[in-house]
């Protein structure tokens, strides 16, 4: 039961992740600045939200990345691995839906792509290696930090800000290269039903926003592993 009422949290956590990020991203087109610092703050207020009404029973991660790196440093089973992220891909595809219903299309829900200004500079081909180097960068820092500030049992009360701004500061930069994904399932939901709206791009490219944010939290959590490992103390003779 316990284990099924995380599960739940994390469709839920997820399904308002998108909801919102999503939402106002189509809202804005993430046009100018002002709909580019709109979509970061929807992304990074909701995960704030989220940290801080999910976040004593699932832990909130809302993303199948942030659940990878939990894993491998031995937070959690892989049992409850394959159960979260299932949770939060029919998260993502609930949420997608939702936003498609309240804008009267499924044309355009937010999905992620290599974005315009990149393809103009490195062409087709090469842009799709540099939108995987993106998310794995923007995904690397966003889970170290997420890491770093929930290893300490005394950054309870501020952890849920410091994940919402550090998801907030990778959005600034990464919605001009790739939209931000840094989540496979807020990826996923969207592109699946932006093809019911003949829009096949985002499907095309998903693996970017699988492979990337993945690599990126891994190498995030063995960095992390790495740095917070204590040295084991020398014993001198006086001591003994």
């Amino acid at each position: 039961m316990r284990s099924m009422k995380k599960y739940v949290a994390e469709f839920i956590g997820t399904m308002l992740l998108v909801v919102f990020g999503c939402g106002v991203a189509v809202a804005t087109g993430c046009t100018g600045n002002d709909g580019l610092i709109a979509t970061a703050l929807a992304f990074g207020l909701s995960i704030v939200a989220l940290a801080y009404s999910i976040g004593n029973i699932s832990g909130c991660h809302v993303n199948p990345a942030v659940s990878l790196a939990m894993f491998i440093n031995k937070k959690m089973s892989g049992k409850e691995l394959i159960g979260y992220a299932l949770s939060q891909v029919l998260g993502a595809v609930v949420g997608a839906a939702i936003v498609g219903l309240l804008f009267g299309s499924f044309e355009n829900l937010g999905g992620n792509a290599v974005q315009d200004g990149v393809v103009a500079a490195y062409g087709d081909g090469a842009s799709l290696a540099i939108g995987l180097v993106a998310e794995i960068v923007l995904t690397f820092a966003f889970v170290l930090a997420i890491l770093g500030v929930t290893s300490k049992t005394e950054n309870k009360a501020v952890t849920g800000t410091v994940i919402g701004l550090s998801l907030t500061l990778v959005h600034l930069l990464g919605i001009r290269l790739t939209g931000t994904s840094v989540n496979p399932a807020r990826s996923l939901g969207p592109a699946l039903l932006q093809m019911i709206g003949g829009d096949f791009t985002a499907i095309s490219q998903i693996w970017i926003f699988i492979v990337g944010p993945l690599a990126g939290a891994a190498l995030a959590a063995l960095v992390y592993r790495f740095l917070s490992k204590e040295e084991p103390t020398s014993v001198t003779k006086e001591e003994e």
